[in-house]
């Protein structure tokens, strides 16, 4: 018999984060003390880190205690989808260049509301895999 395709296929680094440079909305995972946080961002791609734009909040304030962070994007047609987690160090961009290149950035939110702050995230793992669907 001959070997049957696996549905599940485990992307390189390098695919994943090809794949994660074709959506814009991701979710941010924050755990501080025993509580875990997580937060839909609309974020961009850029030299192989993730940034997105953030009203102050909640989500700054844990940022700022806990730089550790999960970043996770599904994606899901007809008969394919992936699924990658991104593991980093986050950081509100504070100096002004760095704030002028993310401004460059094509950062759009779905709500038309006033986000001041950068952040960008600097993965240490990305894990990714691509999946066979069998919508039958």
């Amino acid at each position: 018999m001959p070997d049957q395709p696996t549905p599940v296929t485990v992307l390189t680094e390098q695919e994943a984060m090809d794949l994660l440079s074709t959506e814009r909305l991701g979710r941010l995972i924050v755990v501080v003390g025993d509580q875990p946080d997580i937060f839909p961002v609309n974020y961009v791609v850029h030299d192989g880190k993730l940034f997105f734009r953030s009203a102050e909040g909640d989500k700054l304030t844990e940022l700022a205690l806990e730089p550790h962070v999960t970043f996770q994007v599904d994606h899901a047609e007809e008969t394919t989808g992936w699924s990658i987690v991104v593991r980093g160090i986050a950081r509100t961009l504070v100096r002004f260049d760095e704030i002028n290149a993310a401004e460059e950035l094509d950062l759009k939110s779905w709500v038309p509301s006033e986000k001041y702050n950068f952040v960008e995230i600097r993965p240490t793992e990305v894990h990714g895999r691509r999946f066979e669907l069998d919508r039958g």
